[in-house]
């Protein structure tokens, strides 16, 4: 029998990574401020810390401070940078928006609002045989049509990890004037992310998840083009200043894209969490991500009933799986009743792929760097268990 009492493996870093001791503590130090010299003064008293933070997030993206945003999660900073392109630049309705098949449905959804609204269309770009999005098919669609592109990174559920710098060269090399997007929400914090070399038009992502920020924090880098050829919608008086009855003049940095209000204790959070990435290395915290989700996979394919439903010749450190009936929500009650914490990952995540697959749920594993051997030794003893005592009831 494996023990119930044994530390926490907290296997839900996709969803929202333990933060550090550190990070914690800065959070906990701007609120305590807070509550004795007041709001407006402790942010005054932290300025310079706080202008610090969009520097450190340009220098994990390798981009410029001036071109990131900082925002209340990835999806708000996705979400701006499409009001900013629809709200300047709207496509007319026999204008094309190609997605990826594992796209979130988060980016889905004002997409296909988009098409509602103009009568453009969204399509769906094929997988190539490794499960990835497939450039050859992306080629094949680009014409001069075409008003958008979207791509997640690395897809919340299926363990892929997609080639967004080769979808930004096709872009280029095709001479297309789409506007590309990119969902890096998953693989900022445990995978490089170079925006430059991306080529995107923005690209966001959050601070919860494997950079092991605070909730309700996360930040958008945007290109030269998203901040010269549309304006964001709305505006606020952080973002542009009324300069006359009839005038006003937008931030000329990506400043435009931030609002006057968000919790400065957790920037400061995120700013920690940023620092302590840098300071270890993207570099030696993908390496280790990857070789406790690869123990991870070969672990659990090797337990009788489950299936491993990861995909792509390059994979993030997301593992998924399928399991026997009860199915993947018992699956994830049982873990986290033995300490261990996993999330359910369900179809209206990205119907596409999970019809294509004829999946309905998934237990989701995501492992980090304070995790090691052991942690996911004893993960798969559990489940052999909690799989071995199912087959036998």
């Amino acid at each position: 029998m494996v023990s119930a009492s044994a530390p926490l493996v907290h296997l839900n870093n996709a969803g929202s990574a333990l933060p550090s001791a550190q990070t914690l503590r800065v959070q906990i130090e701007h609120l305590q401020a807070e509550a004795t010299i007041g709001g407006y003064e402790a942010h005054a008293a932290q300025a310079d810390a706080i202008g610090g933070v969009s520097a450190s997030v340009a220098q994990l993206l390798n981009t410029t401070p001036e071109q990131v945003a900082l925002v209340e999660s990835a999806t708000v900073g996705w979400d701006r940078a499409l009001q900013a392109v629809f709200y300047s630049d709207p496509p007319a309705a026999h204008q094309r928006i190609l997605v990826a098949s594992t796209e979130y449905a988060s980016n889905v959804l004002p997409l296909m609002q988009v098409a509602n609204r103009t009568g453009a269309s969204v399509e769906f770009i094929p997988d190539g045989p490794d499960g990835s999005t497939s450039l050859e098919a992306l080629k094949d669609m680009l014409d001069e049509n075409v008003w958008l592109v979207s791509i997640t990174h690395a897809p919340s559920h299926n363990g892929v990890v997609n080639d967004v710098v080769g979808v930004g060269d096709a872009l280029r090399f095709s001479g297309s004037s789409a506007w590309y997007l990119v969902d890096a929400c998953q693989s900022v914090g445990q995978l490089p992310v170079d925006f430059a070399r991306i080529g995107a038009d923005a690209v966001s992502a959050t601070g919860r998840k494997f950079l092991r920020g605070p909730r309700g924090t996360g930040f958008v880098a945007v290109s030269h083009r998203l901040l010269h050829d549309v304006e964001p919608f709305p505006l606020d008086l952080h973002a542009a200043t009324w300069t006359g009855r009839d005038t006003y003049e937008i931030q000329p940095t990506a400043r435009r894209f931030e609002s006057w209000e968000t919790s400065y204790a957790a920037v400061l959070g995120l700013g920690a969490a940023v620092d302590q990435a840098l300071d270890l290395g993207i570099d030696v915290i993908a390496a280790s991500i990857s070789a406790l989700a690869e123990q991870l996979r070969v672990g659990l394919a090797i337990i009788p009933g489950i299936t491993v439903q990861d995909r792509g010749t390059h994979q993030s450190g997301i593992v998924t799986i399928t399991v026997p009936d009860p199915g993947a929500a018992a699956m994830v009650v049982a873990l986290r009743e033995h300490g261990i914490n996993t999330s359910l990952s369900t179809a209206d995540y990205a119907p596409i792929d999970f019809s294509a697959r004829s999946i309905t749920e998934q237990v989701r594993l995501s492992p980090h760097t304070y995790l090691d051997a052991a942690d996911i030794d004893r993960t798969l003893a559990v489940i052999a268990e909690l799989v071995g005592s199912r087959s036998k009831s």
